[in-house]
């Protein structure tokens, strides 16, 4: 009798070994006194392969194993926002008033409050005897100032509505409905449901995107555009900082929501996030940046299998409120340590490894993940995207390590960090030759149609200055500027332009930290017309140097400092200046040759 028994047979660090028959892979399971939260993720006849999400010290062969009947989910409805959880979605900030600064092992804490009542409104359409399937509103409430929280159908659900609430205030487990579905089974409908992580939610059919996300950064919007519904990447080694320009995304994308994971990162980054985005206010509506925000946080030193969790959670979080018709982003920080995890589950599973220790299916996995992304139509009909952003962290800044360069073949923008740019102070350090954006065409077509049609084309132009002077440059470290001729040196200079009027951006100037798209043309419209004025008036004759010393090429750069968003027509008119300045100096040459 007692060999059949749920019993612990071995324990490996997070795997444990249990006598488990009949309970399928992918179900959650308690173990031992403690009631240590796990996984089963493989199994061998009776016994089951399970990953434990957190510290498995004093867990011992013979404890207790408990079978909870459904798989790794989290819970969805009002109250999400503006909270800070765990890799397995525990809310810190509840657990720390129960618990202080420690998390205690086997604590279950519901991720949302069962104790808080929301104020519900049904939709009119709504009535009993209605025919409904799952994705269908039914009702909404106000989750914070900004957000409006609709009530969905369960995906899977479908059948009469039997009865539906009136409006009123309801905790998030209380009744606000019944559905009979056909074979004559009840269901309960509550504000809250549960959906499995490892399983994308539903939609119908995917859409094609064709606006940007804008984010208020001119090398990312300008330079390598993502799409609302797009997948980046954003490797940098350390240093080069990966998490300002993440923090720089949360703060400025035009997103409805925003999702950041903090996967395996170093605790002192993860506490400057917590600590800062709450008061952070949101430049769009002008209140608290976390009404619109969610923060996931799993640290170095949290139990290692959780990071890999907590990647799956923020994405069915994502999916949820996309489902809801929003524009979610998510910031995942950092793949690499998920990557990590896979590493270290498999090693202990056994499992072949293959690159630097990998197991073979993390591009695979990689790429599931990335594909959970996109602009959709939702089952209710409205349209809905989830925007990934994964950060890696390449060991010593190596771009063909595993990891990165299986991201990079997934998504379409890549944003590469470069160590040599910041360690010369040039934020975003976005390195201009490793990075690309496979969305520029699409996104060409919004700009032609909001901004300017010439945008394409400048954009290319100013993308050629700066490859042909990181070639003009390798040339003057070997035989000096005096081998260059006065066209090259224009280039030169033309590019440090771009480099520092464009590209280089201070997250903490007021005016600076964030550029329209109308104020981010402009910029680029001017550089642009610096270059070719002056490109005419050397091939007329006028010596190089006396553009370089122009005053004014100074006023250019610091032009993105001086004019804000709001001031394109003194920025126009600053434009005009510039234009007339060359022009004075073409005539003026002119009356020279005339008169010699």
């Amino acid at each position: 009798m007692a060999d059949r028994q749920p019993r612990v047979l071995q324990v490996n660090g997070p795997l444990v070994v249990a006598h488990l028959p009949g309970t399928p892979t992918g179900e959650q399971v308690r173990l031992g006194s403690l009631q240590l939260t796990g996984e089963i993720i493989a199994r061998e006849g009776p016994r089951a392969v399970i990953q434990v999400y957190e510290n498995t010290e004093a867990l011992r062969p013979g404890d207790f194993v408990e079978p909870l009947g459904f798989p790794l989910s989290v819970e969805l409805g009002p109250g999400l926002l503006g909270n800070i959880f765990d890799g397995v979605q525990r809310p810190l900030a509840q657990i720390r008033e129960l618990h202080g600064d420690h998390v205690p092992r086997g604590l279950d804490v519901p991720a949302l409050d069962r104790n808080r009542s929301w104020h519900f409104t049904p939709c009119t359409a709504m009535e009993a005897g209605a025919r409904v399937t799952g994705g269908v509103p039914l009702g909404s409430v106000e989750e914070t100032a900004t957000i409006t929280h609709h009530i969905l159908m369960p995906p899977g659900l479908e059948g009469e509505l039997v009865e539906l609430a009136p409006e009123g205030d309801y905790k998030v487990t209380d009744k606000i409905g019944r559905l009979r579905s056909s074979d004559g089974e009840e269901h309960e409908l509550t504000l809250l449901q549960r959906w499995p992580v490892r399983v994308a939610r539903p939609y119908l059919r995917r859409d094609h995107s064709i606006a940007p996300l804008l984010t208020g950064q001119r090398v990312l919007d300008t330079f390598f555009p993502l799409l609302k519904g797009g997948k980046a990447a954003i490797p940098g080694p350390f240093g080069a900082g990966k998490t300002m320009l993440q923090q720089q995304v949360a703060r400025w994308a035009a997103a409805d929501l925003v999702i950041y994971v903090g996967c395996g990162e170093r605790g002192n980054e993860l506490v400057d996030i917590l600590e800062s985005f709450p008061e952070l206010t949101d430049p769009h509506t002008g209140r608290s940046l976390m009404e619109r925000t969610l923060l996931i946080a799993n640290t170095s030193n949290m139990p290692v299998v959780a990071r890999e969790a907590s990647i799956y959670v923020g994405v069915t979080i994502a999916e949820y409120y996309r489902d809801q018709g929003f524009d979610v982003v998510m910031v995942a920080d950092s793949t690499s340590r998920w990557a990590e995890a896979l590493r270290e589950v498999g090693g202990r599973l056994g499992e072949m490894p293959v690159e630097e220790g990998y197991p073979a299916y993390l591009a695979s996995r990689l790429s599931a993940f990335y594909e959970r992304a996109g602009r959709v139509e939702t089952l209710s009909n409205r349209p809905g995207s989830v925007t990934l952003i994964g950060a890696v962290s390449p060991p010593g800044g190596d771009f063909s390590e595993p990891v990165t360069s299986h991201t990079k073949e997934i998504v379409r923008c890549f944003w590469a960090l470069s160590k040599d740019l910041a360690d010369a102070r040039h934020y975003p350090a976005i390195s201009w030759s490793e990075s690309f954006s496979g969305y520029v065409g699409v996104a060409a077509g919004w700009w032609a149609e909001q901004v300017n049609e010439k945008w394409e084309q400048r954009r290319a132009s100013a993308l050629a200055r700066l490859t042909q002077a990181d070639e003009l440059a390798r040339i003057v470290n070997l035989v000096g500027p005096e081998a260059l001729s006065p066209g090259q040196r224009w280039v030169l200079e033309s590019a440090r332009l771009v480099r520092e009027g464009i590209l280089q951006q201070s997250a903490m100037d007021e005016v600076d930290s964030y550029a329209s798209p109308e104020k981010q043309y402009a910029l680029l419209t001017l550089m642009d017309h610096i270059h070719k004025d002056g490109e005419k008036l050397i091939k007329q004759g006028v010596p190089v140097q006396v553009l370089l010393e122009l005053p004014i090429l100074a006023r250019a750069r610091r032009a993105k400092s001086t004019y804000n968003s709001e001031q394109l027509e003194l920025l126009t008119e600053f434009i005009k200046e510039v234009r007339n300045e060359f022009e004075q100096i073409r005539r003026e040459y002119e009356s020279v040759e005339e008169h010699a």
